[in-house]
């Protein structure tokens, strides 16, 4: 069937979300998504921030939907007009879904393992207000350990529930969940009981923010100043192929090969995972492809350096440096 995104006109099959279609084509039209996860069964429609505006619901009823539509849940339909960034509501209602995240949400980017490579500061970054208008106490939480490998900062969580899913979907049984209603809701483990499983720490990978970390990799390094390599190994429990995050030969972390959404491919074990910080255990395939808007790129640990692009020179003024 025939869908129009933002004017560009696709085929896709049937049964394809809006955001599937919109990936499709890929590029700013996609819209953004914090709680939706392509291999979580049951993740998306809770965070909003991929409401799209359908213009013409189909070629049978062409009417417009009456509001925004979460693109992740939504089917398209025979001739179905979505409007995403050429819609003024859209990126108006964007703005307020920013601040409804960020409600809560500590200003711990300095100090947060997450920065550079968050999807809740790029969000902020793309659609956010520059100043907050909440003026009432936000919640806090104690930093907690959830398990042997795992410390949660509730007070940065926006309640995606992926982490939840990842325990439901992966494991045997979960002992974390969500706790309470409404603004008092929060994640935590039930009584006495700790995250203990072979697949808990891809909760850190698909947590969109800095929420869930690796307790061996706190505060330890900066993302910008790791090189990703792309490595594998022999393994029972899972397929192996992962991400090494190294600084000359050592490995300060291991995670998951993620794609250009930022979602994991394959999950990985705790074994993988935790278990194996020395180079010898990994065969290294090579530098891992990040994107060029990364600031994970920025020190060009791939063949070659990149000259800054023209506009970019142009507004750092730099012609003047060069008769020096």
């Amino acid at each position: 069937m025939k869908v129009t995104i933002d004017n560009i006109e696709i085929e896709v099959e049937p049964g394809t979300t809006i955001m599937n279609a919109a990936r499709k084509v890929g590029g700013d039209i996609v819209p953004p998504a914090m709680c939706y996860y392509t291999s979580l069964k049951g993740s998306g429609g809770k965070c909003r921030a991929c409401l799209v505006k359908v213009s013409q619901g189909s070629t049978a009823d062409p009417r417009p939907m009456p509001k925004l539509v979460a693109s992740c849940c939504t089917n398209v339909q025979e001739g179905m007009v979505v409007q995403n960034i050429t819609s003024p509501e859209v990126m108006e209602t964007r703005k307020g879904i920013v601040e409804f995240l960020l409600i809560n949400h500590p200003l711990d980017c300095p100090v947060c393992d997450q920065a550079g490579e968050c999807d809740l500061q790029n969000f902020a970054f793309d659609h956010g207000r520059q100043q907050t208008r909440y003026d009432f106490e936000r919640r806090t939480f104690d930093v907690i350990n959830i398990g042997e490998d795992i410390k949660l900062h509730m007070t940065r969580c926006i309640l995606c529930y992926r982490c939840t899913m990842v325990a439901d979907q992966l494991t045997d049984g979960r002992e974390h969940g969500i706790l309470w209603r409404g603004d008092k809701s929060e994640i935590s483990t039930y009584i006495q009981k700790a995250v203990e499983n072979d697949f808990s720490g891809n909760m850190i990978d698909v947590c969109p923010v800095g929420a869930l970390t690796d307790k061996h990799f706190r505060f330890r390094n900066r993302v910008w100043f790791l090189n990703p390599m792309d490595a594998h190994r022999d393994c029972k429990k899972c397929s192996g192929k992962v991400v090494l995050w190294m600084r000359g030969e050592e490995i300060f972390r291991v995670t998951g090969r993620k794609n250009q959404y930022n979602e994991l491919k394959e999950f990985i074990c705790n074994d993988c995972r935790f278990e194996n910080y020395d180079t010898k255990n990994w065969i290294v395939d090579g530098p891992r492809d990040i994107a060029n808007e990364s600031v994970i790129n920025a020190n060009h640990y791939e063949e070659g350096t990149k000259p800054l692009p023209k506009e970019l020179y142009s507004k750092l003024n730099n012609e003047k440096w060069e008769n020096v």
